[in-house]
Order: C-alpha cells, then sequence, then structure tokens
C-alpha cells in the first residue's frame, strides 16, 4: 500500500479549506516563496483537470495554482528579516550556493496516479533518478506534515469528507497514464499571500547543467547571487 494511502484512510475524514485572508499568518507581508519544479506540461495540466473533474463537489472552488512539485517552502521575501518566516537575502544566497554545488544534470520524471493526502488530493511523482530528493536535501527543504512527499497538487478539499468514501471516489478514476516529463531548471516562486490556491509567479530559473539563475521578475531583495547573474 501506498504510504499516502494508509495514511489517509486513517485519518478518517480530509481536512477542508476555507476561502478567507489569513491575516494573523502573512502579517501583512504580501507574497510568500517556494522552490519549485514547474511542471505545467499540456499533458500535466490534462490529468490534473481530469482528476479535478473527476472529484467535483468534494473541491474548493477557484484553484488556479500551475502544475508544479514544491522542493522547499521559504518564507515571505524581504530584504530585512524580522520575522521567522521571513526569507531574506541571506538564506537566498544560501539556496543558490547550495545548488551550484549539486552541479545537479537535468534529470527526468514522471507524474501519474491520483492519491490523497488529508487536505488535497495529488498526483503521484515517480523521481526514478532521485533528482527530486537530491534537490529537497540541498534546499534544506522541511515538511510540516512529516515525511517529504513530492507530488503535484489536483485541488483542496472543501469539506469534512469520511476518507474511507473519497478514496472509494478517488480509485474510480480510470488509470491515468505517466506523464514523462524532463526536469531542466528549478524556480523560485511566490504567491499571492491572500488568495488560496492562488497562481504562482515564477520570479527566478536555476538551470541545471549551466547552474545560471536568470530572473523572470525584479528580485525581491538585493542579493550577492542574484545581482551576479541576469538575463
Amino acid at each position: 500500500m501506498h504510504p499516502s494511502r494508509e495514511a489517509f484512510l486513517q485519518a478518517g475524514h480530509t481536512l477542508p479549506n476555507v476561502r478567507r485572508d489569513f491575516p494573523e499568518w502573512h502579517l501583512g507581508r504580501p507574497h510568500y516563496a517556494l522552490w519549485a519544479l514547474d511542471v505545467e506540461t499540456p499533458a500535466v495540466a490534462a490529468a490534473v483537470a481530469r482528476a479535478a473533474m473527476h472529484l467535483d463537489g468534494l473541491l474548493l472552488d477557484g484553484y488556479n495554482r500551475q502544475a508544479h512539485i514544491t522542493l522547499a517552502l521559504c518564507g515571505f521575501p524581504t530584504a530585512t528579516p524580522r520575522h521567522p518566516d521571513d526569507y531574506g537575502p541571506a538564506r537566498f544566497d544560501a539556496h543558490c550556493q547550495a545548488l551550484q554545488a549539486l552541479a545537479l544534470k537535468p534529470f527526468e520524471i514522471d507524474i501519474g496516479a491520483l492519491a490523497s493526502f488529508t487536505s488535497a488530493p495529488f498526483l503521484q511523482v515517480d523521481d526514478p533518478d532521485g533528482g527530486i530528493a537530491r534537490l529537497h536535501q540541498a534546499l534544506g527543504g522541511d515538511h510540516p506534515g512529516g515525511r517529504y512527499l513530492p507530488h503535484t497538487t489536483v485541488g483542496l478539499y472543501a469539506g469534512n469528507w469520511p476518507t474511507d468514501q473519497v478514496q472509494q471516489r478517488l480509485d474510480a478514476l480510470p488509470d491515468l497514464p505517466p506523464q514523462r516529463c524532463r526536469v531542466e531548471r528549478v524556480s523560485l516562486m511566490h504567491y499571492t499571500a491572500t488568495e488560496i490556491g492562488g497562481p504562482l509567479t515564477i520570479l527566478a530559473d536555476h538551470e541545471l547543467g549551466s547552474g545560471r539563475l536568470r530572473w523572470r521578475a525584479p528580485p525581491p531583495f538585493p542579493s550577492a547571487s542574484g545581482s551576479a547573474i541576469g538575463g
């Protein structure tokens, strides 16, 4: 049995998500940043949409986040960190240096079967070459829910549903063929903190192989690593 399936069934009920502002979390800070893999290919997007349609009625409306695989949560970007969950230039530079030291080459992954956490259904990710695991470790990623399991989120549950009934629904979806993805870059992304399930914006890409960092948006803070490499 897949570890997430066993944990999901043992939980008893899904965790409902609510659409509201969370000022006690973001404290007025506008964006939250993370390192992730952008896997929004047409094939993966179609698989996510098919799974979401299959679970219609269970999911929170308005989930607009692109297909991605989170590697490490960062925090709220700022040039002058004050809170424990702020993400400042020193941590960003350390992440860039860790990626440079890892010197990982492009690799391939497979995205396929539908599974679930208590808060969200997802597509499982197969990492045959261990590239995702090495990136997660290099970035010092932690996972608040326990063991890190790479995945592509389908949506967020809107209610407190019995997990045994939801699992039957998950199992009723015909097998999704694995989608092969070639990973050529690692992206620093952020999302608007007041929007649950809102879209991701890619700020910068670390290119595997060349090790170059390329900004797609203005850097959120001054950084030696960020300013030295542009384009």
